[in-house]
């Protein structure tokens, strides 16, 4: 087992192995247990943590912040819009003066083609590990905690678990692709069998499909697609019905240069998929006891309806949101705080 994590990055589960995200996850169980007997674990005492939001966030920010107090540090919520990163300061310089003044440096930036080269910008020159809270490519604590998640309702091995990560409606925003892309980057290295169901105007990173079937090869699972959603969740253990913006579509230079024409296509193509909904039927489709999970929040009565998700039979989604808690105290106790 790896014990030299300090200072280390966390842009992408991918970056780090698999016995690296087993002692994450060994340290995320302990730290939950403590959490729940109310035992101190003031592991990052006096540190501070600085975040940049450039969207909205409540599991993260929070989970984060409350993290950071937990474990006697501090949080520094900020916003681009009230640093000097509105009148253009760069990444470098950002990183470089925040590294000086604390001990971690977090941002969230979805924004297509630009977040996660902000985010290794950052990692470039900074002196304390930087941590993505999501960008256009990853959402890597949302995976910690899905796989959490997983393991406390499915045990520790496993292999064979049939899981479906499937488009769904949503008229809130063009989501990131960043959830279900790093699910399908980090299942299938623990032996997860997972199928992706999307609309064929609504594909994943071309790239990054590449790279997860490469990931599936190498950790025993499986990786599968379909076009159909019915097809897809038949059987599935677990459903994660989530939806995404169509910029797989295009590559990320084709996308800047157009992006206005790209945003209205998008629009345009997500009103003839309103049927991509889980629902009471398609739950009957799934496993006798299938498990619902979603990153939240959930566009209710267009991603799945309110039947499903308050079932507390079938949904698991508060539990998941909790473990965002356990797994970035986890993550910031070893990289901010652990041996070196």
């Amino acid at each position: 087992m790896n014990s030299i994590f300090r200072n280390r990055h966390f842009i992408s589960e991918d970056d780090w192995s698999k016995n690296d995200l087993d002692t994450v996850f060994e340290t995320s169980f302990d730290l939950k247990k403590r959490f729940a007997l109310g035992e101190p674990h003031r592991l990052l005492q006096d540190k501070t943590l600085f975040m940049i939001f450039f969207e909205q966030s409540t599991r993260t920010r929070n989970s984060m912040e409350a993290g950071m107090t937990q474990l006697g540090g501090h949080a520094h919520d900020l916003t681009a819009d009230k640093m000097q990163i509105s009148h253009g300061e760069s990444a470098k310089d950002t990183a470089i003066i925040l590294s000086r003044m604390g001990h971690g440096i977090a941002s969230r930036n979805c924004f297509y083609g630009t977040g996660n080269a902000y985010l290794n910008e950052m990692a470039k020159w900074a002196k304390c590990p930087v941590m993505s809270l999501q960008d256009d490519v990853y959402h890597p604590f949302q995976g910690l905690a899905d796989m959490m998640t997983l393991f406390e309702h499915f045990g520790r091995d496993l292999r064979g678990l049939k899981l479906t990560v499937s488009w769904a409606y949503a008229e809130s925003h063009a989501k990131p692709l960043s959830v279900p892309q790093t699910q399908i980057l980090l299942f299938p290295r623990y032996g997860i069998d997972v199928t992706v169901a999307h609309p064929a105007d609504f594909p994943l990173s071309r790239a990054i499909v590449e790279k997860a079937k490469r990931n599936a090869r190498e950790g025993g699972g499986r990786l599968t697609f379909s076009n159909d959603m019915d097809e897809a969740v038949k059987g599935a253990q677990v459903v994660i019905p989530k939806n995404w913006g169509g910029f797989g579509a295009w590559s990320v230079e084709e996308y800047l240069a157009n992006e206005a024409e790209c945003k209205k296509a998008m629009a345009s193509r997500l009103a003839t998929h309103q049927d991509w909904i889980f629902d009471r039927r398609r739950a009957g489709l799934a496993a006798a006891n299938v498990k619902l999970m979603h990153a939240l929040p959930a566009d209710r009565n267009r991603e799945v309806t309110d039947e499903v998700i308050d079932d507390e039979s079938i949904s698991i989604v508060y539990d998941e949101a909790e473990n965002r808690l356990h797994t970035a105290k986890a993550v910031m106790a070893l990289t901010m705080g652990g041996r070196g």
